[in-house]
């Protein structure tokens, strides 16, 4: 997995020569007292004004950054983890073995390319990462006098910006897609927090970039589509018979047979569902059939607390907040017979794919890219530089095992965990779906085998479950949940250990969170659990390496497949969590001939080799030409999964375009542009076009009805009474004239508001953009909408040889250029009509000052000494 061919090797000595450099530096810096180590940032900059580039400034400012990591952190970059660092700053994804210490790797290209002052941002897969990353590996730069903020839920607009203008941001690729698409929405500049898009470098970058790459960011707020279609067709799913419907696996699609399509007819009382006005009814067939025949329970989704939430395929973590789109949620709910909520409109949306080809300069790590680095390149410009590691990879992959049967499969897989469990070597088995992992914990049950099951449904314990997962006779069972995130150490994770042990203790979950992090300002009680926590960590620790070298002692952490994947990264991924960090293990993948993989790709030519050994079911096939036709399979699924996600891209790529186009217009607006010529010159052609919709040319001037004419022009264009169409002015029958004559009217009615309006201190050009804006954001959201009605129906208006990617851009720039004059009609008719008026302050009259009664004997209060009766009281 982490050894690749000639080119590689090639590229690598590339990096060697420049890390070569670094390692020359070494002794310059670290004879640097700690204050003249934080004076390079300012002098790197300095450099920077002068003229210098990044890469001339590479070496030294690795070297500092390698220098200060050591001192604060008390970790020192190794000689590969230089190498990483370079490949990421040249924008490219580095592909480094679990274990190899990628978090670390960032702050190299990090520290260098945040000294231009642009802000550079590095992205992980969730808040907790983001967090821990920004404390941790920003003691680092903040020693060398960078700023370090995060981007995470919760957080206040202001607390988003301060965030976003520190040198380095770290954030998740939700929080950075979401922050941008409500930038966006935003209605002043005041309520913007990002600064642009320079620099990304993303952790698990083939889970963001690929794996998430078909699911859209998508704003919304309340539709007006009832729920009760998706209920409706539903109901007449269920009534088909197989012969009603085709399923094609390899495409994972499932249409109406022409038997189905009459069976729809009737049941909806209809005459052509192919009739275009049909098209609304047959997409939701379409999607009732998918919801019903082809997603899985338990494997695609997961129905809790009256709630369908989606199982991520790759990951098997559950999507909380994610629908599936184009009604397949609601059509799923339906299925289940869960509330079914309503559609909802759509307000801003973007693909990961077109957010992060924003960046100037993007670049990536992960353990396993190289096997798409075909669709890296394609799609974003990247290529994958596969990193050695620092110590030799001692696991031993054995070849696949094929069964006939998957009885047979999971009695080979139950005795080859008996195995382990009695020689007390750890294994970790790897399942494709909760369904799966479920059905093996039962048989393992009744083997009386303890084990740990972790899955979409337990998620909760992710992280303390994996990290024990390889102490001595440990059994877990996990689904692709166990390929990311937390190593497995081989004798248990002294940390996890040591946080059980403040838990047993009493402390509080906020002050273990605290205790364990790096963040220096902290409460008196997470204070004390730090020290109980460095305590236990040492204790534990002596107890780990202990066990450690019994688990090495009887062969190191077992993978076990169940299954291949779909993917072979997922599978290089489940593999990758033994032999970590020089350690031995080993693993194996169980396949029968009848697993999906098996089944629907690997074609005759895998049952012709099962059957020509003519074996029974407890006897398997293990030759190295099983697992390459398996691996053939894998790779026909991942270039149809690739056309897809193309495919997705090709539509993506005709809204971006207009996105684009209106976010820069937005951009504009908001950061203060005078839009008064705009919106004049905007004028004349709305006043013709209007003037064309309520007057017919072909009838006799004479006949006009004149009164209405200017009462319609005068409630859109013009102050009442200004009466500019007459009998005089249409008599000449130059219909051009009468156009002019009413945009004119209307620029000098606007030139008087405008010093109607500044006399008035009032801010004109404020009112101007607000107009503008509000037309825009309108109109673009109902666009939105459309250009997904058009897409669902792309397929029906393309007939003959025409590409239905090209019928969609064409019929989408043309709704585009009707949503444009849309927008110009709109911010013309409010800006003539709309009114603003300025409030005025009223200062609230004086409070009444309660007065004491005066005796007539009493001194009067003028002062004067005498008696009130002979004084102001006469």
């Amino acid at each position: 997995m982490c050894i690749f061919a000639n080119a590689n090797e090639r590229q690598v000595k590339k990096l060697r020569k420049i890390a070569d450099k670094i390692e020359l530096l070494a002794p310059h810096y670290a004879s640097m007292s700690d204050e003249e180590l934080k004076a390079m940032t300012p002098y790197f900059k300095e450099r920077i004004k002068e003229g210098a580039t990044l890469d001339e400034l590479l070496p030294d400012a690795y070297a500092v950054v390698r220098e200060a990591s050591s001192r604060v952190l008390g970790l020192r970059h190794f000689y590969v983890q230089l190498l990483g660092g370079i490949a990421l700053h040249q924008g490219r994804i580095a592909e480094m073995c679990t274990g190899e210490g990628k978090t670390l790797v960032s702050t190299l290209p990090a520290y260098l390319n945040a000294l231009t002052g642009e802000g550079m941002h590095i992205v992980t897969v969730n808040d907790y990462l983001a967090k821990r990353d920004a404390e941790w590996m920003g003691k680092v730069h903040r020693f060398l006098g960078l700023t370090v903020g995060v981007s995470v839920e919760g957080m206040t607009p202001e607390e988003k910006r301060a965030a976003y203008n520190c040198d380095i941001l770290y954030a998740t690729n939700n929080a950075l897609g979401f922050d941008y698409l409500r930038d966006n929405m935003a209605v002043s500049k005041e309520q913007m927090v990002q600064r642009g898009q320079t620099f990304a470098i993303i952790d698990e970058v083939d889970s963001i970039l690929i794996d998430e790459a078909r699911t859209p960011l998508i704003i919304s707020g309340k539709g007006d589509k009832s729920s009760e279609i998706y209920l409706k067709v539903s109901r007449f799913v269920k009534t088909l018979h197989e012969e009603d419907y085709e399923k094609d696996e390899k495409e994972n699609s499932i249409r109406l047979t022409e038997q189905g399509v009459e069976r729809a007819e009737r049941y909806f009382a209809i005459d052509n569902l192919g009739d275009i006005e049909h098209n609304d009814l047959n997409h939701h067939i379409n999607i009732a059939l998918k919801a019903q025949y082809m997603m899985k329970r338990d494997k695609d989704y997961i129905v809790s607390d009256q709630e369908v939430i989606i199982i991520d395929e790759f990951t098997g973590r559950l999507m909380i907040g994610r629908r599936y789109s184009d009604g397949l949620h609601q059509a799923i709910e339906a299925k289940e017979g869960v509330r079914v909520r309503d559609e909802n409109k759509t307000y801003a949306t973007i693909t990961f794919q077109n957010y992060f080809r924003m960046y100037k300069k993007l670049s990536g790590m992960t353990g396993t890219a190289k096997t798409e680095e075909t669709e890296f390149k394609q799609i974003y410009g990247l290529d994958v530089v596969v990193i050695p590691t620092n110590l030799p990879v001692k696991r031993r992959d054995e070849n696949d095992l094929l069964y006939k049967t998957m009885a047979g499969k999971l009695r080979a897989i139950t005795e080859d965990i008996k195995d382990c469990y009695e020689r007390k070597q750890p294994v970790l088995v790897g399942t494709i779906s909760v369904e799966k992992s479920e059905e093996l914990s039962a048989i393992l049950k009744k083997e009386r085998i303890p084990h740990n099951v972790l899955n979409a449904k337990n998620h909760e314990r992710e992280a303390e479950i994996v990290a024990q997962a390889g102490r001595l006779g440990q059994v877990t069972i996990a689904t692709n949940m166990a390929g990311r995130g937390t190593d497995i150490m081989l004798g248990g994770n002294p940390e996890y250990l040591a946080r059980a042990a403040l838990e047993k203790k009493g402390y509080s979950h906020e002050a273990i969170v605290e205790a364990v992090g790096f963040a220096s300002d902290v409460s008196e009680e997470a204070l004390r659990a730090r020290e109980d926590y460095k305590r236990f960590y040492a204790e534990n620790k002596e107890q780990t390496d202990k066990e450690k070298a019994e688990v090495l002692a009887v062969g190191g952490l077992r993978v076990i497949g169940t299954e291949r994947h779909e993917s072979r990264r997922i599978d290089n991924q489940l593999r990758g969590r033994s032999g970590r960090q020089g350690d031995i293990g080993s693993s194996v993948f169980y396949i029968s001939m009848e697993d999906d993989l098996a089944r629907v790709f690997g074609g005759e030519r895998m049952y012709s080799i099962a059957n020509a050994f003519n074996l029974d079911e407890d006897t398997p096939i293990q030759m190295k030409i099983i697992t390459r036709s398996i691996e053939r399979a894998q790779l026909a699924v991942e270039n149809r999964n690739y056309s897809y996600r193309k495919h997705v891209l090709a539509y993506d790529d005709v809204m971006n375009r207009q996105r684009e186009i209106i976010y820069a217009e937005r951009n504009k607006v908001l950061t203060g542009a005078d839009v008064h010529e705009e919106i004049v010159k905007m004028i004349p052609s709305v006043t013709a076009e209007y003037l064309g919709g309520i007057i017919d040319y072909s009838k006799d001037y004479v006949l006009w009805d004149y009164d209405r004419i200017n009462k319609e022009i005068e409630d859109r264009l013009l102050p009442a009474g200004s009466n500019v169409v007459t009998k005089e002015l249409a008599s000449g029958l130059n219909f051009g004239k009468i156009a002019d004559a009413v945009a004119l009217a209307a620029i000098d009615a606007y030139d008087e508001k405008e010093e109607n309006y500044k006399a008035q201190g009032i801010p004109f050009g404020d009112f101007e953009r607000h107009v503008l804006l509000r037309a825009v954001d309108r109109h673009w959201i109902e666009h939105i909408d459309a250009m997904d009605a058009l897409r669902r129906g792309i397929g029906l208006r393309a007939v003959g040889q025409h590409d239905p990617v090209i019928s969609y851009a064409n019929e989408g720039f043309e709704m585009f250029d009707e949503m444009i004059s849309a927008i110009q009609r709109d911010t013309v008719f409010f800006a003539l009509k709309m009114e603003v008026r300025k409030e005025e302050r009223r200062t609230p009259p004086p409070a009444p000052v309660k007065k004491e009664k005066i005796g007539r004997n009493d001194p009067c209060p003028c002062g004067s000494g005498k008696k009130y009766k002979n004084c102001c009281g006469r």
